[in-house]
């Protein structure tokens, strides 16, 4: 009997509200999954990370079978244990990275040959390697392997990589196995093309997962084609399922993908922006590199109950960040998981209370007003 299952609490429109539960603890959806690539959350101690209300992580499976390898995480405990984390984790499958070293892969129907950014060194990751990886990391929610379709390509270019993506999801499920604890994930493809989407989503039916990814989108096409897909593409898929939107992204666009029937995201926009300064609150983003904020004594966002914004001021954060302390890092990503928890919280809460035009309203235009410099 499958040990991870999906509960849909309550639904508004397209929205929906629930959780996916799993032996090591409930995800409520929807979720937004901080990104750990090399068994980290940059900046960040998993006690903290957990402290801002995430409740399950992604890793990364190309980095983390280079480097320290799947089999010496394996050998340590596994993925949890290695990196303090005892709540759900989701793995990639590897495929978006692999796709992304242009001149150091080989692409054929039996997988990817390439070779390694770190040293050189030459790998063959393929469906049942992929499988076989994440199963030594250990993860809760498994990714099948695929291909993402690079953005723009012709038609025929999408349905050759759809189909192959295809054939790779159901060799992923063979691979898999039973195992009841862990929930396989298979993802829809397709890119831009309606017809290609729903070919891409009827063979993964047939073939049967425990959720559905939406892959190749976040890629280059803009936020306006992002939306035209998500206006169909999340209906084809069970409804019953986990609809998870891969590398997504920003609060507008996860408001937007929210309403259009999205239940799981990730990015690493909030820890990647806190590195560089930039600070995501209910006014918009604030860049702290700016020199308006050198005297400023106000909190990031005065609303916010974080630790960054109830002991640290603007002027402070800009001072270290000028001043490349870690510390700064370490404030603003803190900052930012807190803010994308509390986005999440709010839109569960929304849909549950029949209010969420309401409150994607109130968010689009307190964004629009933006930050107000401090007078005088």
């Amino acid at each position: 009997m499958k040990n991870v299952s999906f509960k849909i609490n309550q639904t508004q429109g397209k929205a929906r509200t629930g959780v996916l539960h799993t032996p090591r603890g409930d995800i409520r959806t929807p979720a937004f999954m901080p990104v750990g690539t090399a068994a980290t959350v940059k900046a960040m101690m998993p006690e903290s990370v957990a402290a801002t209300g995430a409740d399950i992580l992604l890793g990364n499976t190309y980095h983390l079978m280079l480097r320290p390898t799947a089999e010496r995480i394996e050998r340590l405990g596994g993925l949890h244990k290695f990196m303090n984390w005892d709540k759900p984790i989701l793995t990639d499958s590897g495929g978006f990275q692999v796709m992304s070293l242009a001149g150091l892969r080989k692409l054929t129907e039996e997988g990817v040959k390439f070779k390694s950014h770190i040293d050189g060194s030459e790998h063959n990751l393929t469906p049942e390697r992929s499988m076989e990886i994440q199963r030594m990391l250990g993860s809760d929610i498994v990714m099948c392997f695929d291909e993402c379709t690079p953005y723009p390509a012709e038609p025929d270019v999408v349905a050759d990589s759809m189909r192959m993506s295809m054939r790779w999801a159901q060799r992923s499920k063979d691979a898999f196995g039973d195992r009841p604890d862990h929930a396989l994930f298979g993802i829809q493809q397709g890119s831009t093309l309606p017809e290609m989407r729903e070919e891409s989503s009827d063979a993964l039916k047939s073939i049967g997962f425990d959720g559905y990814a939406i892959g190749g989108l976040a890629v280059g096409e803009g936020q306006e084609a992002m939306f035209d897909v998500l206006d169909y593409a999340p209906g084809m898929l069970p409804v019953d399922k986990p609809r998870y939107l891969m590398g997504v992204g920003k609060p507008d666009d996860i408001v937007g993908a929210v309403q259009r029937g999205v239940d799981m995201f990730d990015c690493v926009l909030p820890s990647r922006s806190g590195r560089t300064g930039q600070a995501q609150t209910r006014m918009g983003a604030i860049n702290l590199r700016n020199a308006r904020h050198i005297d400023d004594p106000r909190p990031l966002d005065e609303e916010c109950n974080c630790p960054t914004c109830q002991n640290y001021s603007r002027a402070y954060l800009h001072h270290v960040h000028k001043s490349k302390e870690i510390i700064a890092s370490m404030l603003l990503t803190w900052h930012n998981l807190h803010y994308y928890q509390e986005l999440m919280q709010g839109l569960r809460g929304a849909i549950a209370a029949g209010t969420l035009d309401d409150f994607a309203a109130a968010f689009h235009a307190r964004r629009e007003i933006g930050d107000i410099p401090l007078l005088g």
